[in-house]
């Protein structure tokens, strides 16, 4: 179907659907009309905008021939040239199939996993960037699991980002990160290569999972940590595995029984969850050139290298020499460039 059918199509269901809601209906038809009709409005209100460009462009044209207006003719032509493709890409983009995970909240989990304490030392720093980035986008970042080394680095962290499109944002990250730098414990000076892999799940409702209570099976235990760090003679502690998956979720990190498993079973729905949606959409990603965005977290998907003071993304071959201002939570640059390489990519997949 061509785009100006699609368009055709769109304005005309607009149309149905404000008649629909002049007739005073109510109830359930009222609710999905309204719905429907405030999805497809901003893309209906875009078109107008083109179609108004297009009707400008013509007439512009017609005035070239005319020497009192030919002046004034070309320089609007000049700025319809740049407009037209402009709004063409804007409702191409809008008409994407949208991933509805994308407006949610999301579970933020950080582990070393090549380089020992180096990698924990260096797990626990993008823990933090990632803190710095949700501070300077107005999220609320609440740490649910921390596990520390007792060196300064962890085994392991999970926080909760909660905002809008948190998911939207933060989905690139999934995979591994590499870093390159000479640790404060080497005296030769080698620079020494870990890895930390990150993970991004969508945040999921109950009404998204289903559990059975018996398919779990529940253990709990006395809190440990480092230091002496969180023990308590209590058994508090929880350890849940979903049977059918084999997925395990271990909590430790309040003092209440009840809250740790609470939050156990937030961080197992929204990782069976991401199951689901991976397996939901795994034809279409392996059908896509680019492997932007799929959370494959087997993928080395950046470097940072301290000694030459650089960020490297393997994924869009970016590089930027601000590895400072990186590791302080400023990932605005890599997360738009990957948002535009996947739009780019969903755009070629549908011409």
């Amino acid at each position: 179907m061509s785009l100006a059918l699609k368009l055709d199509r769109i304005v005309a269901r607009a149309d149905e659907l404000r008649s629909i809601l002049a007739e005073g209906v109510s109830g359930e038809v009222f609710v999905r009309a309204s719905k429907e009709l405030s999805e497809i409005e901003p893309i209906v209100a875009k078109v107008d905008e083109l179609r108004a460009a297009e009707t400008a462009q013509n007439e512009a044209e017609t005035l070239l021939n005319d020497p009192e207006m030919h002046d004034l003719a070309e320089a609007e032509l000049a700025e319809l040239k740049d407009r037209i493709p402009l709004l063409s890409r804007e409702i191409q983009l809008a008409l994407l199939p949208k991933d509805e995970a994308d407006a949610r909240s999301a579970i933020l989990e950080v582990r070393p996993a090549a380089g020992g304490d180096e990698a924990s030392l260096f797990a626990a720093e993008l823990f933090a960037m990632y803190q710095k980035y949700a501070t300077t986008q107005g999220w609320r970042f609440e740490v649910m699991d921390y596990d520390d080394t007792g060196l300064g680095g962890i085994k392991s962290a999970i926080a909760e980002v909660t905002g809008r499109n948190v998911f939207a944002r933060l989905k690139y990250e999934s995979g591994v990160h590499r870093v390159q730098r000479v640790p404060a414990t080497e005296s030769q000076g080698r620079i020494h290569t870990s890895t930390v892999t990150v993970a991004v799940l969508p945040e999921a409702e109950e009404v998204d999972v289903q559990i059975d209570e018996g398919d779990l099976r529940i253990d709990v235990y006395r809190a440990s940590g480092a230091g002496g760090q969180h023990v308590n003679k209590t058994e508090s502690a929880v350890r849940i595995t979903h049977i059918p998956t084999g997925t395990v979720v271990a909590m430790q990190e309040e003092k209440s029984q009840h809250k740790n498993k609470a939050k156990a079973m937030k961080i197992l729905r929204a990782r069976i969850y991401e199951q689901q949606r991976l397996s939901l959409h795994a034809t279409r990603a392996a059908d896509r050139k680019s492997q932007v965005g799929t959370g494959d977290r087997s993928e080395r998907i950046r470097t940072y290298n301290f000694p030459q003071g650089r960020v490297s993304d393997h994924r869009i071959n970016l590089t930027l020499y601000k590895i400072d201002r990186v590791m302080q939570g400023d990932l605005d640059e890599f997360i738009d460039a990957l948002t535009a390489e996947d739009q780019a990519a969903r755009l070629a997949a549908e011409a």
